[in-house]
């Protein structure tokens, strides 16, 4: 059994899982898969080149040959990869063909100095048919080290689970309980450490607006010791799989394969993935035309960064940059006036809901006025869309299954407020006690004087 130190020491990296002579078939897989993962991404690859580096290598070594000739198209590739750093930086392809380098090196014993010239491409051989594997039901449950609780040692304390939640125009709960109102159009990655990445793609809800909301969801979990290989889940509008990319349902053909499986709750409508390897639970909806994402986490895992990893783009960990935020208060405030303005003219709401209206159908399946009752209310003004009700709905009914502390459930917008003030909060009230003091001591000194 492994300590938590150990487990988090020891990299899992985010490559092709390699088994003997069938190392090569797997990279091959795994290059295909990031091919369909580029093509569901165009804005993100027309900037960042990891196609032209993946289809070089792919090309090379779709053939068996000599070792040697491996390891150069391996070096070739490394190179490719690694001049393509500055605008491949925030894309999961690009880290996943990092590590997977990394693996390969290591598994066909390759030297990353030697040459590097790009051997001729040969003309393919058909792919060998897939093994037959057997039923999950059927395997075994794995070793205790792929079960997160159980790989603890016993006078360790329990783990501390953290939720984050993303969903509407769109809404997020941080795993510190930091809820914030985003624009953030086009692709950002939610969660990115050790063991897995989540990257969201989101798309205006109406032409012009801020407001946006998530239509491509994609997660890769990492290979992991003998629990699990890599495995890709990806999801968009009118397309929510009860698999992973390869058809599969669990975690490959590793031991501890079971301790990640897909489960399809609702078809078409809500899917389960169940991580225990990593104490983690994710849930994926469609609601309306849009998807929304929850995850429990440990904390170890969530804090589990790749060495030198800049962190402060992923949203679950930080938050939306600033820039991006859109201020909740300001808009209801906004709201409330054209509200009250609409009443004076007898005119319509621009998306056929008031103020008050809205308030009135969120009321119906969020009777606390919390931020999720709130955000809703944001939605149906900003885009008209009835299912936001829905998905602001099943965002709670998330957090009470996530969560594992029922006190935190609501969120109110006091709390909101001053989470979000955080150190800079201090930091004004030092300052203002400063200013207060600096007053008070002018006054006494202009008392004396006269």
């Amino acid at each position: 059994m492994q300590s938590p130190r150990e487990r988090s020491a020891e990299r899992p990296r985010a490559g092709w899982t390699v088994m003997g002579k069938r190392g090569r078939a797997s990279a091959l897989d795994v290059c295909r898969v990031l091919a369909v993962f580029l093509s569901l991404f165009p804005c993100v690859s027309l900037q960042c080149k990891i196609l032209k580096c993946n289809s070089e290598f792919w090309a090379s070594t779709s053939n068996s040959g000599p070792e040697e000739e491996f390891c150069t198209a391996l070096r070739a590739y490394n190179g490719c990869v690694r001049r393509t750093a500055r605008t491949c930086r925030g894309d999961l392809a690009y880290h996943s063909a990092q590590h997977g380098i990394e693996d390969l090196m290591s598994q066909h014993n390759c030297s990353k100095e030697g040459p590097t010239s790009q051997p001729h491409a040969r003309t393919p051989l058909p792919p060998p048919p897939p093994p037959l594997l057997p039923d999950s039901q059927e395997r075994s449950d794995g070793p205790e080290v792929c079960h997160y609780e159980r790989s603890l040692h016993r006078n360790t304390a329990p783990p501390n689970y953290t939720h984050c939640g993303f969903f509407g125009d769109p809404h997020l709960r941080t795993f510190s309980d930091d809820f914030q109102t985003c624009k953030v159009e086009g692709a950002w990655p939610l969660i990115h450490n050790k063991y897995l990445s989540v990257q969201v793609t989101n798309t205006p809800v109406v032409p012009g607006s801020l407001a946006t909301a998530t239509s491509k969801l994609t997660i890769i979990f990492k290979n992991f010791q003998e629990c699990v290989d890599q495995k890709m889940y990806h999801a968009e509008t009118d397309e929510l799989p009860a698999a992973f990319a390869d058809g599969s349902k669990n975690g490959g053909d590793r031991h501890g394969a079971n301790t990640l499986r897909v489960v399809e709750k609702v078809p078409g409508q809500q899917v389960e993935i169940q991580a225990r390897y990593i104490g983690t639970t994710i849930v994926v909806r469609q609601v309306g035309r849009y998807l929304t994402f929850a995850v429990r986490m440990p904390e170890e895992v969530v804090n589990s960064v790749e060495e030198g990893d800049d962190q402060d783009l992923y949203l679950c960990l930080h938050g939306c940059p600033a820039n991006q935020r859109i201020d909740f208060r300001s808009f209801k405030v906004r709201a409330a006036e054209a509200n009250v303005a609409g009443k004076i003219r007898g005119g319509t709401a621009a998306h056929g809901f008031t103020y008050q209206s809205a308030k009135a159908k969120c009321k119906e399946r969020l009777p606390v006025e919390d931020l999720y009752f709130q955000s809703c209310v944001f939605d149906l003004l900003s885009s008209g869309d009835i299912n936001f009700t829905m998905a602001a709905y099943y965002a709670f009914e998330d957090v009470k299954m996530l969560h594992s502390n029922s006190k935190r459930y609501h969120i109110f917008e006091k709390d909101a407020f001053m989470s979000n003030a955080g150190p800079r909060g201090k930091g004004f009230l030092s300052l203002l006690f400063l200013n207060v003091l600096a007053v008070l001591l002018w006054v006494e000194c202009c008392t004396v004087l006269l």
